[in-house]
């Protein structure tokens, strides 16, 4: 039997890369409603995921998963964090900003967060968990792959950019990647009889 999970997001882009790593499971996803918004107001990425979830399961009574990730600069004391996608209007101003303030800063330590949750259909979490990929920011973009902060964040045991990976390399070594290798056997081990 085929088991229904609700995306907390509205956005097909997402539900397809959720699919990718949930295609070994028998489950069928499905995008939340457009008109089902959700307050992000989290402290951190684990709050806001768990969030999510709980509220898109308790509003249509199905099973959610959803998560929350976001770039993290040690040099700006984690910012931008859990305002990673709210930093600029565009992938591009988010990554001018992002290399603005950091300037001539030499410590460019920085990690990608992803924290999944999962909730029963009434709001409580059955499943949370996370994943973090370490790397560090560069003085200026390389690659054109993927989104985001991708063409600045550079994975050191790969030796490229997010952006200069292919989508299987990225896949394994992202904090997305990391965060559903922990889900996974938690998740096949779920009941979803509620």
């Amino acid at each position: 039997m085929t088991n229904l999970l609700v995306v907390a997001t509205s956005n097909p882009g997402k539900l397809l890369e959720m699919q990718a790593y949930l295609t070994d499971l028998d489950l069928e996803l499905q995008l939340k409603p457009d008109e089902l918004e959700i307050d992000e107001i989290g402290e951190t990425f684990s709050e806001n995921a768990c969030l999510k979830a709980s509220q898109v399961a308790k509003a249509m009574g199905k099973w959610a998963i959803a998560d929350d990730s976001g770039l993290e600069v040690a040099a700006l004391e984690g910012a931008p964090g859990i305002y990673s996608a709210r930093y600029g209007k565009s992938d591009r101003d988010r990554i001018e900003r992002l290399l603005f303030e950091l300037g001539n800063e030499l410590n460019r330590e920085a990690r990608f967060v992803c924290a999944i949750a999962i909730a029963r259909p009434d709001g409580s979490i059955a499943l949370e968990t996370e994943g973090i990929c370490p790397g560090e920011i560069l003085h200026s973009p390389r690659g054109n792959n993927g989104f985001g902060y991708d063409p600045v964040f550079y994975v050191p045991e790969e030796g490229k950019t997010f952006a200069e990976m292919t989508p299987e390399v990225k896949k394994s070594v992202s904090h997305r990647g990391k965060a559903f290798k922990i889900l996974l056997p938690k998740l096949q081990k779920l009941d979803f009889r509620f």
